[in-house]
This record gives structure tokens, C-alpha cells and sequence, in this order.
């Protein structure tokens, strides 16, 4: 299981270079520029682009990049957004707006959606099933800032219960609308795959094998029907992780949240594409995606035995492999 751990680590860091490196070559080959251009001389644009280096060539550019996030762990500063202040002293506020509003909204997603899935597959055909199945299809229709929007209206225009802005100094409170309107879809997305998933095992053999050896009720669910089916329904919720860390983007930009959404859009809408923001934020998406993805490997492992057992037998093959070659020779 350490070697299976380590190739996928080994793997993990190849495929955050390469991405690192589509997105420098993507960014520096859009158009536009990172200065207002309207507001500054040919001159003073010249002169910046050497200050930020993009007078050199563009795989120099991606060297001294890289070489800068190895040696100082910096992404360097922005070039239009917060006055060109260092990216190292806006990023953590904005990931931590984001990640505290999402974490609430993957807790309440991924619970209620879990408990609508099984209750669905419990009671397959019956008045819970139907209920369930509408409620998901309702929830994977309707766009995260649709719900957000009627929110606000009948909760903050309406009923004045919640404030109709993100307010940092009333955080819990102003959290509970956009983690609400960000968790719609992956409740739904849980809930639909949860119950479809538990329908397709509770068919299988081996759970009619443990009913006919006098095994129901939660006995049955927990150690039969749920494992086996959790196995794709982590491979759902993964990305689903992913998205509402990182918050919606039109969801932060409604509701006035300084996150990291808000960010990525200020940092391409502004008045010049800040290159250094849309780079950091980029790659900071790419790592957290192959971080949960990584993560998702070695949960396989726990849940999943086959894959233990697989890796035992290739490790023996290989041996044989290699005490048969001498006396081959």
C-alpha cells in the first residue's frame, strides 16, 4: 500500500507541473495586457513589463516563475488589483472566506444528501422514493445563484432574517444563505447517485446471500449495502469537494464575498488581466483538485480491498519474474 501511496504522489506532482506550466503559456498568450492602458505612456507600459520580466522569453518567464515558488513559496505581487500589494497577503483571506463557506456547504450537501439517498433506496417505489428523486432532479436544474437570488429576496428583502450582504463581522450568519444556495447541487448530485447506487448492490448476490443467512435491518445497510456502494459515490463527491471549496463565482460575486471566486473574476474583469492572480489561482485550484483526487486514491485502498490484493500480486509477480530471469540466462 506505501509503494501504491508513493506512485500516486510521484504521479500527482508530474501532472501539477505540467498543469502549471498549460496555464503560464495559456495566460501570457490571451489577450490583453496586465496595465490600464488607457491610463498609461507606451513608455511607462514598457518600462513595467521589464520590472515584471515579460520582455524576456516566454519559457525564461515560466524558469524564473518556477524558481521564484521553489525558492521563497511566494507568487509574487499583483499588478492591477489591491494597489500591487504581494499575493501572499490577500490570497489566505480569500481562501479562508471561501474554504469556511464551503466547508458548511459540503457538511450540509453531502449529510442531507446521503440521508435522502438511503431513505430513497429504503423505501424504493414507495412515497420517500418519488419525493427524493424530484427533489434531486429540482436541485441539479436549478443554478446555484438562481436559489442564491431567491434567498435573498424572501430572506434578507422580505424576512429580514439574514442580511442581504456578506457581512465578515456577523460571519455564521451571513454564511448560512450562499452555503444554503452552493450545497443545492451536491445535495442533489449525493443524493441521486446514493440512492441509485444502494438500489444496484441491495440486487446483487452477495446481499441476497446475507438475507437468506438471516442478516437485515442496519446490520445489512452498514456492512453490506453502504460500503460497497460508497466506493462511486466518493468518486462523485471529490470534485463536488473541490468546487464549493473554491467557492461559485457568480454566487461570491452576488453576495459581496471577499473569496477566492470574486478574486479570479476581479483579477480577469479589472482594468488589466492581472497575470500573477489568474496564475496563483489557477494552480491553486489544480492543487487542491489533485489533492482530492489523491486523497480519493488512498480512501480507495481503505475501502476497497481489491486493490491491496491487486498490488500484492503484481509485487509478487515482479519477484518471480526476477528469480526466473538468472536461471532463463
Amino acid at each position: 500500500m506505501a509503494k501504491y501511496i508513493f506512485k500516486r504522489i510521484i504521479m500527482a506532482i508530474v501532472t501539477l507541473f505540467i498543469i502549471t506550466f498549460l496555464l503560464f503559456m495559456l495566460v501570457r498568450i490571451m489577450p490583453g495586457n496586465p496595465f490600464p492602458s488607457e491610463r498609461m505612456s507606451a513608455e511607462a507600459i514598457e518600462k513595467k513589463r521589464a520590472e515584471m520580466g515579460l520582455d524576456k522569453p516566454i519559457l525564461v518567464q515560466f524558469g524564473d516563475y518556477i524558481a521564484n515558488i521553489v525558492s521563497t513559496g511566494s507568487f509574487g505581487k499583483g499588478s492591477s488589483l489591491y494597489n500591487g500589494a504581494p499575493i501572499a497577503t490577500v490570497l489566505p483571506k480569500a481562501m479562508g472566506n471561501s474554504f469556511k463557506i464551503g466547508g458548511i456547504a459540503i457538511c450540509f450537501g453531502v449529510f442531507i444528501g446521503l440521508v435522502l439517498g438511503i431513505a430513497a433506496a429504503l423505501n424504493r417505489g414507495k412515497f420517500w422514493d418519488v419525493f427524493c428523486t424530484v427533489l434531486s432532479i429540482i436541485g441539479v436544474c436549478i443554478p446555484s445563484y438562481v436559489f442564491m437570488i431567491f434567498l435573498q429576496y424572501f430572506f434578507a428583502y422580505k424576512l429580514p432574517v439574514f442580511p442581504f450582504y456578506f457581512n465578515n463581522r456577523q460571519f455564521f450568519v451571513s454564511s448560512i444563505m450562499p452555503a444554503l444556495s452552493l450545497s443545492l447541487f451536491s445535495m442533489s448530485t449525493v443524493a441521486r447517485f446514493t440512492r441509485n447506487e444502494m438500489v444496484e448492490v441491495m440486487d446483487s448476490d452477495y446481499v441476497l446471500l446475507a438475507e437468506s443467512k438471516g442478516m437485515y435491518g442496519t446490520k445489512l445497510v452498514t456492512r453490506h449495502i453502504l460500503r460497497n456502494a460508497l466506493i462511486p459515490i466518493v468518486t462523485v463527491i471529490a470534485p463536488l469537494i473541490v468546487d464549493l471549496l473554491t467557492g461559485a463565482l457568480v454566487v461570491e460575486k452576488i453576495y459581496g464575498i471577499n473569496g477566492i471566486g470574486k478574486l479570479m473574476v476581479d483579477a480577469i474583469t479589472g482594468e488589466g488581466i492581472d497575470y500573477n492572480y489568474v496564475l496563483a489561482l489557477g494552480i491553486l485550484y489544480s492543487t487542491l483538485y489533485i489533492g482530492i483526487m489523491l486523497l480519493l486514491d488512498i480512501v480507495y485502498c481503505l475501502l476497497d480491498p481489491r486493490i491491496r490484493v491487486t498490488e500484492k500480486k503484481g509485487k509478487r509477480r515482479r519477484e518471480a519474474e526476477k528469480k526466473e530471469a538468472p536461471a532463463a540466462a
